[in-house]
């Protein structure tokens, strides 16, 4: 079983990249791909852009990413309440090419911030705009104060709350993909 991962965010620092990595790690037995979204820059969307441009060959080369996977693990950063300027850009590039950008694979959300909201605000956005866009969601789950929650020498989570969260999603992830396997 094959799982990419990513973190919505261009940081280099990205905490939700390494919670993305993280939750990823707990599916065992799976083939895992971590994406960078640097790895997929392109223009600012709009009609003019796309009409000038095309299709740009990285909004492609993203949803090849996801169609080349079984399961899929985002974990959303949350500028001012809502998504990154450069997941929603990526991400409107690729729903004008296949408005089902997630291909309707087993997927989890996951969203956290440093402060005691988690992220929530981006986390209830992308859970209710999923169905429209090809999300087969599996769990959702947010992790609040993630300096407190991770230990940055073990590269996990260490809260036994928020850990049991996540490997509940992941579970719950990794059962769908055995199904379908």
């Amino acid at each position: 079983m094959k799982i990419v991962a990513f973190g919505a965010s261009t940081s280099s620092t990205s905490i939700n990249r390494s919670l993305a990595a993280f939750a990823a790690s707990l599916a065992k037995g799976a083939e895992v791909e971590i994406l960078d979204l640097n790895d997929f820059e392109i223009p600012l969307f709009s009609e003019d852009a796309e009409m000038k441009l095309g299709q740009p060959q990285a909004a492609q080369d993203f949803l090849n990413k996801i169609k080349s996977a079984d399961g899929v693990i985002v974990s959303f950063a949350e500028h001012n309440g809502s998504y990154t300027a450069a997941y929603k850009n990526l991400f409107d590039w690729a729903s004008r090419i296949d408005q089902k950008v997630y291909q309707d694979k087993s997927t989890v959300f996951l969203a956290t911030s440093p402060g005691a909201g988690g992220a929530g605000s981006v986390l209830a956005a992308a859970k209710a705009s999923a169905p429209f866009f090809g999300v087969d969601l599996k769990a959702a789950v947010s992790v609040k104060s993630f300096y407190q929650a991770f230990d940055a020498e073990t590269q996990s989570i260490t809260d036994p709350v928020a850990r049991a969260e996540l490997e509940t999603a992941v579970h719950h992830l990794t059962d769908a993909l055995r199904v379908t396997q």
